[in-house]
């Protein structure tokens, strides 16, 4: 069984000085990256600047030190904004606070009931299809700002469509120097990474000093962060909101989503991260992790937080090799915030916008996207299209749900076609291998059936095809390829075996494997047929056949 401990009281036991240097470069140079990602990321959740900062600082702390990877790195990421804006337009920041700390607490009931497991049951297709669905809804919140629009709305737009619809209507308000500042943002994210050494420096970090010098150096009218927020560089202060049932009660769906989020999000980093340096994570700890740190985030005034997997490979491709990385990613970003934080006002609004445009390329996924399309089965393709409409459309939690329902339906389905139940052919044959599939001779008044697949509620109505005659005295049934039966396919057999008494003829079940023979003994299916009806062998089972038709 996994252990729950942190990977940093592990990792600590044989570190070296010459890994200590690795990580705090590779923890610096991380902290540079996840500055302007995380007030980006901060204005798209609808908070103020700093809260981001207040994330990556306590929820990156407590999770690098307790959580389960080597190299993970958390903070705000690009998947919570839509929700976390939400979220605050209706409750406020308090109804905030207290969706996250539940949150965080069932996290960290799920890492202590090992639920770490149960996230590789969410098929692939159900992730990439929310992933793409939060990606457009990323894009679309931020087209305002890059086109420096003029919305007037009576009510909080807080929904996909009604953002889109907005803005559409807004765009005879364009403003053509936030565009041009916009512009050319987008255009340094795409070509500075591919300037070979100096792209070693963070894009979005070039994108913050090039705006901030071409608004105030050509005196643009660019809204920047310091027009529309007050900038605090204070430091992380305990808060406890204020309670109240009807609160808890309200924010509870919120909190579920925010929970299967993190755990989604934080685990598939995880997992990632352990591609990249050939390690192995524990699930269950950094779950636990997840939780702690968001319930730190919400007490010290910051917002949701799980694992970063851009960050958290910046900080494997930098050297970083233990929770260390993360602890000084987290205090160099505590420096930068007493610092340097009164100058993110300088900060233009489109230059955010522009970050969180490749964000959300970049978390979008298109080029898997399309090759699924293009190459998974069409019940893939049907889970894979409606999770990333409901997620644009209605929210995650509601993507989620149908997408696991419908993808267990159409696995059913898929069980269900694989799952036979086909008579013998009654014809002589050579006497083989016992366990070829060679047909064998059969007694008089004796009828085979052989089962394959699973036998489950999806498939339990096959047992119905299963026809025998008056004058039969025994049915065999072969069930060597039943690796699984369910409840409802034990009660079709019960019901067969109801009918075959009232008919006088024997029921004799042949190779029942081990799963089957605890559910029929756990029901006492087995000594209502009568155990010495349970053969090992087909062969077995054609001579007791035998015996009972000569009677």
């Amino acid at each position: 069984m996994e252990k729950l401990k942190p990977k940093f009281f592990t990792t600590i036991k044989d570190y070296s000085k010459e890994q200590f240097v690795k990580d705090v470069i590779s923890g610096i140079i991380v902290a540079i990256i996840a500055l302007p990602l995380s007030i980006a990321l901060a204005l798209a959740s609808g908070v103020t600047p700093e809260k981001g900062i207040y994330t990556a600082i306590i929820a990156g702390f407590a999770v690098s030190f307790l959580g389960g990877s080597r190299v993970q790195i958390a903070g705000p990421t690009a998947a919570f904004a839509t929700i976390v804006a939400g979220v605050v337009a209706k409750s406020g920041m308090e109804g905030l606070a207290v969706a996250t700390i539940m949150a965080g607490i069932l996290l960290i009931i799920m890492g202590l009931f090992r639920f770490g497991a149960l996230i590789k049951f969410i098929p692939y297709t159900i992730t990439t299809g929310f992933t793409a669905g939060i990606a457009v809804t990323l894009f679309i919140g931020q087209i305002k700002d890059f086109l420096g629009l003029t919305v007037i709305s009576a009510e909080p737009l807080i929904e996909t469509g009604d953002k889109f619809m907005a803005y559409m209507g807004a765009l005879d308000t364009i403003n053509l120097q936030a565009l041009l500042v916009g512009v050319v943002c987008l255009a340094i994210l795409i070509i500075w990474p591919r300037l070979g050494k100096i792209s070693v420096v963070p894009a979005s970090l070039v994108v913050v000093i090039v705006s901030v010098i071409l608004v105030k150096g050509f005196h643009m009218s660019v809204n920047t962060i310091g027009d529309l927020y007050e900038i605090s560089n204070d430091l992380p202060a305990f808060t406890m909101p204020k309670w109240s049932f009807h609160l808890i009660q309200s924010e509870f769906h919120d909190a579920l989503t925010i929970a299967i989020l993190a755990a989604i999000e934080s685990l598939l980093s995880a997992v990632v991260a352990d591609s990249m340096i050939n390690g192995r994570h524990r699930s269950n700890m950094e779950l636990i992790a997840q939780g702690v740190g968001n319930v730190a985030s919400a007490l010290f005034g910051g917002i949701p937080a799980t694992g970063a997997i851009a960050r958290t490979a910046a900080n494997v491709k930098n050297g970083g090799r233990t929770p260390v990385a993360g602890m000084v990613h987290s205090v160099t970003l505590l420096l930068i915030l007493v610092l340097l934080m009164p100058y993110a006002a300088l900060i233009p609004m489109p230059a955010i916008a522009a970050i969180l445009f490749g964000v959300a390329y970049n978390m979008c996924g298109w080029r898997k996207f399309v090759d699924l399309c293009k190459t998974a089965p069409k019940s893939d393709i049907a889970v894979l299209v409606t999770t990333f409409v409901l997620t644009v459309v209605f929210d995650l939690v509601v993507a989620i749900e149908v997408g696991m329902v419908l993808a267990a339906m159409l696995f059913m389905k898929r069980m269900s076609d694989v799952t036979s139940v086909e008579g013998w052919k009654y014809i002589e044959d050579d006497e083989d291998d016992p366990d070829s599939l060679t047909l064998r001779k059969v007694p008089d008044k004796v009828r085979v059936y052989e089962i394959s697949g699973p036998m489950f509620f999806g498939a339990a109505d096959k047992i119905v095809d299963i026809t025998v005659d008056e004058q039969d005295k025994v049915l065999i049934l072969r069930m060597r390829s039943v690796g699984a039966i369910d409840a409802t396919a034990l009660h079709s057999l019960e019901q067969l075996h109801n009918d075959c008494e009232r008919k006088g003829i024997r029921l004799i079940l042949s190779h029942t494997n081990e799963q089957p023979m605890r559910m029929m003994e756990k029901a006492g299916f087995d000594k209502r047929i009568g155990k010495e009806y349970f053969c090992a062998h087909i062969d077995d089972a054609l001579a007791v056949a035998e015996r009972i038709a000569a009677e």
